[in-house]
This record gives structure tokens, sequence and C-alpha cells, in this order.
């Protein structure tokens, strides 16, 4: 069930022009023949040295720990960030950390491999054939809802010039540089989310959120971004939500939270060490994670830190509710009404133009004129 993807960060060992040269020549064979454990303790050793033991981490870190001893650093992130970014790459670079969890599915891990430019490119360009490829992956409700969604996005990167997600390329960036680091997508499938959040939404509350979704067009500016980083701003503004769409943040953040804590945990699992041997017994050593969310997923990661966490319960998709079917049923019927009804004027006025034509009109007359002849 963990959707995880784990580009290891290779790490080059060491070449023989890395020993002295005026060492002996069997030197330089030994180090040739050196043990695949061996040499993950020379690279682990390097990487333990590094390794700050009191780090200076930004504000934006909250440090979470085990039962094991393992450490969680989470870094809460603004999604339209410079400064987001910057921290992301500190903590990395401070921690050396054994796996790196962000909050993203296979949905959306195409965003790690695109640049800044494509990503704008891509997020401004909303057309049916993106709306056709959400609907056939979602559904048609969940697919619409993405769409305008998307449509947020879209508003947020105009208004501002930046693509979303610049924090999670910086952080599968600094994963690659640290030796033995995992990478790990750490967020629930975006299909499931949106199909449990339209089935938790009324019919009437669904036209609410469209429609407020669909006419959004106020200006944002790049103080109002970082001022998210503040818990108490990014509080109350979820505050407001709740008393609006309650079970819409249920669904989108509370169950988002409790997945991404169980991910977290997951990844911060104590590292084996490689052996020499089998007869030699197994030795266990805390792991160190970075956790790469958004800001206002951080309180309720807190809140659930500490719970037995159990995820099949929020995996699941309940089946679609009545409003949803009729709400179905009508939109099919107004666009192939529509279609219908266009089709249906095209060619009454096409017949029209057609028979009203000399050539037409001269035609007819000849027809008209054989059966009195």
């Amino acid at each position: 069930m963990q959707e995880e993807q784990q580009p290891e960060a290779a790490a080059d060992p060491m070449s023989s022009s890395d020993a002295p040269e005026d060492g002996p020549k069997e030197t330089s064979s030994v180090s040739q023949n050196i043990s695949d454990a061996d040499a993950f303790k020379i690279l682990l050793e390097m990487k333990l040295k590094k390794r700050q033991k009191r780090p200076a981490l930004p504000s934006t870190v909250t440090e979470l720990d085990t039962e094991d001893g393992s450490k969680v650093y989470v870094v809460g992130t603004a999604h339209f960030s410079d400064s987001s970014k910057k921290d992301v790459v500190k903590t990395i670079q401070e921690v050396q950390p054994d796996v790196v969890v962000v909050e993203l599915c296979q949905y959306r891990v195409s965003m790690l491999k695109m640049d800044e430019k494509t990503l704008l490119k891509e997020a401004k360009e909303i057309n049916l054939e993106k709306l056709q490829q959400a609907i056939k992956q979602n559904g048609v409700m969940s697919g619409l809802m993405q769409m305008l969604l998307l449509k947020v996005s879209a508003h947020i990167t105009e208004q501002l010039g930046m693509a979303p997600g610049g924090e999670f390329r910086e952080a599968f960036k600094e994963a690659s540089k640290v030796p033995f680091c995992k990478f790990h997508l750490g967020d629930r499938p975006i299909p499931v989310t949106f199909k449990r959040a339209i089935a938790a939404l009324s019919f009437w509350q669904k036209v609410k959120l469209a429609w407020g979704l669909c006419f959004l067009s106020d200006p944002i500016s790049k103080d109002d971004v970082e001022k998210c980083k503040q818990k108490d701003l990014l509080e109350q503004m979820m505050a407001e939500m709740i008393g609006e769409f309650p079970d819409l943040h249920r669904t989108i953040v509370s169950e988002r939270d409790i997945y991404l804590t169980y991910m977290l945990k997951q990844a911060a699992k104590q590292i084996e060490l490689p052996r020499a041997s089998e007869n030699e017994p197994r030795k266990y050593i805390p792991a160190v994670v970075v956790g790469v969310v958004g800001m206002g997923h951080v309180p309720g990661i807190e809140k659930n830190w500490n719970s037995d966490l159990k995820i099949q319960e929020i995996m699941s998709v309940p089946p679609p509710s009545t409003s949803s079917k009729i709400f179905k049923f009508v939109l099919k019927a107004t666009v192939f009404g529509l279609l219908g009804y266009g089709c249906y004027r095209i060619g009454h006025r096409t017949v029209q133009f057609v028979l009203s034509m000399p050539a037409t009109q001269s035609y007819l007359q000849r027809l008209t004129e054989v059966p009195q002849q």
C-alpha cells in the first residue's frame, strides 16, 4: 500500500587516485578488493561525521522522535515560496538524512523531473484534453473538481510567476547528493482523495464549492504566500474553511495528516547495518528522516505522531451517493441536449441556406415543370 519511489543517492566509491602517491602498491590492490560491507561502513562513517549533532535548523522545522530513537525533521513549507526551498536545502545538508519523504504521490511525481519553465506552461494550459484525462482517471465529479483546483493553482501561478512544488524538486536534488539516502513519496493517491472528498459533500455543497473555485480572481502577492508560514494565520484560514466545508477539510486535510504521519513513521524505522557474514549478529542504528510537507499538515502530524495509526479506512473509496448519480445524469443529459440542439440549429440553418441559393431554386423549378409537361 505504500506508494514509494526510492531512488538512492549514488555515492562514488573511493578511487585509487585518492590514495597517497608515496604509499605502497599493495594498498591500491587492497582498496580495490574491499568488500561491499566494508565500503558501506566507510561511506556511512563519512556520512555520520558530516551529520551535525546539533543542526542549525530553520524555524519552519519541527523535530519528532520515535520509540527506537530515530529522528524525523518535518519541514513545513509554502508551496509557492523561495524561502521554503532554502529551508529544505539547509535541513537536508545539516542532518544528512537516511530518507527524505515528500508530500507527493505517484500521480504527481512528474513535477520532480520538469523544469520551472515547463511547469509554468503546463499550469497555465488547462484544455479539453486535460479535462477528459482527469474525468477518465477519476470519474466525472472528481475529474471536474480536480480541474477546478488546477484552475486555482494556475491562478496562483499566473499571479506569482512561480510554479508550485519547488521545495519538492529541491528535496529530490539534495537527497541525491547524500550517500544512501532514499526518496519516498508520502502522500495519499490523489484519485482516492478526490473521490472521498466528493462523496463527503452534499449536492449543494458541491455546487457552492465549484462556483467559488470558478470565479476565483483575487490578486495574490508573494507576501501573502510567505504569511502562510505563520502558524497563527494558517490556523485562522483553516478554521474559516472548517466552518464552511467541514467534511471537505476532513478528507483533504485531516485524513492526509494521518496518511503522511503513517508514511513518516514507516520511513523512520531503524536501519540494519550490513554484515560481513551470516554468523555476525544483526546490528541496527536509528534512522534520520526529513519530511517536506505543506505547513497546514504540520499540526496534524504532531497531533497524530504518538497514535497507533491504521490507514485502511482512509484508503477506501465510498460508492457514489444518490446526489452524485443525479448530478452525473443531469450533466450528461445537458451535454447531449446541447450537442443535439446545436446539431439541429446547424442543420436547420444549413438547409435554409441551401434552399435559398439560386442554383437550388432553379433546380427545384425544373423539377416542378417536368410533371406539367
